[in-house]
């Protein structure tokens, strides 16, 4: 199989999300995050989703290592007017570069009007020189990693390169498959040791999503995890959904929420199932019938699961094989379909989520 990163087919589709878990690491692994590095990593993220048009859905800083779980969206059809491209351009750029090139558009569309040129030539040249890097995963990714890296090795007085080697990304199905890797990521403090709840760890999609309050960047990571775990069924980002999703993904991560005696809400410090017995069973026969799995689903995500971050493509058996079918030519006839089942400490998904990638050792 070819090294070359695979990227889902329906990329440019508006029907069909095209998601990716994207990780990297520190050179030789070293704990180098800091409080200061892991609040700069989350602004220049947030930074880069504001300019590129791509959807931060969750992500978990850590001391040596990051999760990003990315849509990337198609560019809009008709593309950007020139107000919206100048919006973007405000999310990484001075004032003063806006300000010099809305007056270039503005020169430019002088210019059509009055006959003088073709409005793809001098308008659009414009927008090109811009949006180029935008609605695509290898341009977010390397331009996140490199600002970060500068204003790293001018913070710490350090040269040469920060991440051990290119960053790795699964492709990942909406739905099921989504709000489990999801999980998974905002489960990597609890699996450190670090929080006894994903909620009190600041610099990850549901710690920002709890505590960054109802505007700004909390509403985003509400928005985020949303469109997470529910862009099967049509929601788009929007955190005013997000009372009810995170009841969803709290169970999904083996949490649950308890009441205090005045009504609110409060969140329990141990990891634990969310239901008892009784409750599992008399849910399970409910409208989906999807707890009992979910329950086990939850105990493998506080565990390393290597499919997550070297599985190529994480969904459903058909969503696999469909994008096997995609690259069929760049296999073997041996190879009679793309999906594989999972093994080891991703058991507990096996039958519900499925890999591109057989990974035999040390799954």
């Amino acid at each position: 199989m070819s090294s070359k990163r695979w990227l889902a087919p329906w990329r440019d589709s508006a029907d069909k999300p095209a998601i990716y878990h994207c990780i990297s690491r520190v050179v030789d692994r070293r704990f180098v995050f800091g409080d200061e590095e892991r609040e700069k990593f989350r602004v220049f993220m947030r930074m880069q989703e504001n300019f590129t048009g791509c959807r931060v859905l969750s992500y978990c800083v850590m001391s040596n290592h990051f999760h990003i779980l990315l849509e990337v969206p198609p560019m809009p059809e008709g593309g950007l007017s020139d107000d919206q491209l100048l919006d973007r351009l405000s999310a990484t750029c001075t004032g003063a570069f806006v300000a010099e090139t809305a007056a270039e558009l503005a020169e430019a569309r002088r210019q059509v009007a009055q006959g003088l040129a073709a409005e793809d030539v001098v308008v659009g040249r414009i927008h090109e020189r811009f949006t180029y890097r935008m609605h695509d995963l290898s341009e977010f990714m390397k331009t996140l990693l490199q600002r970060f890296t500068r204003w790293f090795n001018r913070r710490h007085e350090r040269a040469g390169t920060l991440w051990e080697q290119r960053y790795k990304s699964v492709i990942v199905e909406s739905g099921v498959a989504a709000r489990t890797i999801a999980a998974y990521i905002d489960l990597n403090p609890v699996r450190a040791g670090i929080v006894s709840d994903p909620a009190e760890y600041r610099w990850s999609g549901y710690g920002e999503a709890v505590g960054g309050g109802p505007k700004g960047n909390g509403k985003k990571a509400r928005a985020g995890l949303v469109r997470a775990c529910m862009s099967h069924h049509g929601a788009g980002y929007d955190a005013g959904k997000w009372k009810e999703t995170s009841r969803i993904y709290r169970r999904a991560m083996g949490l649950a929420l308890g009441k205090r005696s005045g009504g609110a809400d409060v969140r329990e410090r141990v990891v634990r199932d969310p239901m008892n017995t009784a409750e599992a069973l008399a849910a399970a026969n409910g409208e989906n019938g999807t707890v009992l799995p979910e329950l086990k689903m939850a105990a493998m995500l506080r565990r390393r699961v290597r499919y997550f971050t070297d599985g190529a493509v994480i969904g459903s058996k058909a969503f696999v094989n469909e994008f096997f079918q995609t690259a069929r030519k760049r296999f073997t006839p041996d190879r009679c379909d793309g999906a594989r089942r999972l093994k080891g400490a991703a058991k507990p998904a096996s039958g519900v989520l499925w890999s591109f990638r057989d990974l035999r050792l040390r799954v």
